[in-house]
């Protein structure tokens, strides 16, 4: 059976112009539109009009100052060394690096898949801790665009959050510990603030049933005991383009208030270098850190490390089975994706890793 993997990422403009920003962002505002009531589709059309017009300079300042997003180019790399590691393995594999909110997109990279006489998609978006508007929204997405085909029945094969991956919160606590090492920074030194930075997300979606608050939990508690550290912050970067609550709190209000004299910082969310890490945090964060008198040092994104790629080879490995097991993966059906289409890591406890979610946001 010739199979296929969808490696799926968000995606970021190439070039950083109104032509590409503007359409990028009402894709990204048109599938959060229900976390706003708006009469008519029309009204709500308008309004991602004017959202996206309205943040458009703000981001190209962004892509500006960093030289543009590597987002793309390290996901197509992404997937050309998961192949490559797959068919290390044996298996007769392809994969295509597809995107949410640019080109190629997962309904291009699904018509190509049925030229190319695909009979079986496994579906992997390069998300962690699955969300509302990443994971689940590009497993919905496959799924239509699978339909959308019409007279092609491929099997689809769903893989949700993979936070529990044996070697995730491994990989990150061994990346941070290289990093302080290199930079000169004691870990376990009291005036040095360790922060994890997350993506936000509103809190609707928690309300309707996601996740992914835990899922943050779980994986922080799993890095900082990885790195034997008793107490650690948490702060998510949230975007209010929308009049809505967002996670709490804010990073930029975690640092203000950090009594330390440096801060280093920590993207967990992220598996690639982009605008929300070289811009939100190298500059405007470290600027909030500076002002607060921090030395502030960021963690790179273990983008290319090998191991990331043997830890993807592993997912798309357990769940070619047909209920997925085996590479020490802890499988179950993902309770975020409605249906029960899809397997993911992420419902099983790591124990005593645990926090609870109404703790406070400093640890130990």
């Amino acid at each position: 059976m010739k199979t296929a993997v969808m490696f799926i990422n968000f995606g970021e403009p190439a070039e950083p112009t109104l032509d590409n920003v503007v359409p990028y962002l009402e894709g990204i505002f048109l599938q959060n539109v229900g976390l706003e009531r708006s009469p008519e589709a029309e009204t709500r059309r308008v309004r991602v009009r004017k959202m996206a017009r309205a943040r458009a300079p703000g981001l190209i300042e962004e892509y500006e100052a960093i030289g543009g997003s590597p987002l793309n180019a390290q996901a197509d790399a992404q997937a050309d060394a998961l192949e490559a590691e797959l068919r290390a393995r044996g298996r007769d594999i392809t994969c295509y690096s597809c995107f949410q909110f640019t080109e190629p997109s997962v309904y291009a990279a699904v018509e190509r898949a049925r030229a190319d006489g695909v009979e079986r998609l496994v579906g992997l978006p390069v998300y962690p801790l699955c969300g509302h508007s990443t994971n689940v929204a590009a497993l919905q997405s496959l799924r239509a665009a699978v339909e959308a085909e019409g007279g092609w029945s491929p099997e689809l094969l769903e893989i949700g959050g993979w936070h529990r991956h044996p070697d995730f919160c491994a990989l990150h606590a061994d990346n941070a510990r290289a990093f302080a090492e290199a930079e000169g920074v004691d870990l376990h030194d009291p005036d040095t603030a360790f922060l994890f930075s997350i993506h936000g997300t509103p809190i609707k979606y928690l309300e309707e049933g996601s996740r992914y608050d835990r899922y943050v939990e779980e994986a922080c508690a799993a890095v900082a005991a990885g790195l034997g550290l008793a107490r650690y912050h948490m702060g998510y970067q949230n975007h209010s383009n929308r009049p809505v609550d967002w996670t709490q709190p804010d990073v930029e209000r975690v640092v203000k208030g950090l009594e330390a004299r440096r801060v280093v910082v920590l993207p967990i969310a992220f598996m690639h270098e982009q605008s929300e890490t070289l811009a939100e945090l190298d500059h405007e964060l470290r600027e909030e850190a500076e002002e607060a008198g921090l030395a502030f040092h960021r963690v790179p994104v273990p983008w290319d490390s090998p191991r990331f790629v043997e830890l993807l080879a592993d997912l798309v490995e357990g769940r070619l089975g047909e209920e997925p097991a085996g590479t020490g993966v802890p499988w179950r059906r993902c309770l975020c994706r409605s249906g029960g289409h899809a397997w993911c890591t992420n419902g099983m406890r790591f124990g005593a890793a645990v926090v609870p979610a109404n703790e406070s946001t400093t640890r130990g």
